[in-house]
């Protein structure tokens, strides 16, 4: 395993260790030279079948975040990330697919998924739910110019992503 500091990415990491799933944790301390300029790097390549490698950028959430008004159903991005992720795919070519899979860490009574469809790891409860990085691109919204950063509308998030559990179909067992 990768040394991570990010709560989000050592679930998801030991996740795919569960369900015995070819992976590789990419190092992120640096960036990838490019012709014109950098990229940022990945959080995994994984692997579920032999014809394709899924290209993983983990988006920790909480669910719900904010302390007084409760927020549901964040998914914000950076237009790096977004821009990064597609040069990957690019790079990699047709046996690719990049997804962003948000890392909600369940903190109230309210869930994205199923009891059943959480992964607990170290006392925490998470639902990861991934989304193909076209239609992020397509439907997200600039959310602050300042950072940078994008959304999609809360309705069209929760009908274009899909619990992560679902690309891995019948060969992912529990270890």
């Amino acid at each position: 395993m990768v040394k991570r500091h990010n709560h989000y990415e050592r679930a998801f990491e030991s996740y795919l260790r569960e369900h015995r799933i070819a992976y590789v944790a990419v190092n992120e301390q640096r960036r990838t030279l490019v012709t014109r300029g950098s990229l940022k790097s990945l959080d995994f390549i994984v692997s579920p079948c032999d014809s394709v490698s899924l290209l993983i950028d983990i988006k920790g959430r909480r669910f719900p975040s904010g302390e007084r008004h409760k927020q549901y159903w964040r998914n914000w991005s950076t237009r790096d990330d977004l821009q990064s992720m597609s040069q990957w795919q690019d790079k990699l070519g047709v046996g690719s697919c990049s997804l962003l899979v948000f890392a909600f860490d369940i903190v109230g009574e309210k869930s994205p998924l199923a009891a059943e469809q959480l992964y607990s790891f170290r006392e925490h409860r998470y639902a990861f739910l991934a989304i193909r990085l076209a239609d992020y691109i397509q439907f997200s919204r600039p959310l602050s110019a300042k950072w940078q950063t994008l959304a999609m509308p809360t309705r069209l998030f929760r009908e274009a992503a899909f619990p992560f559990h679902d690309l891995l179909g019948a060969t992912s067992q529990p270890a």
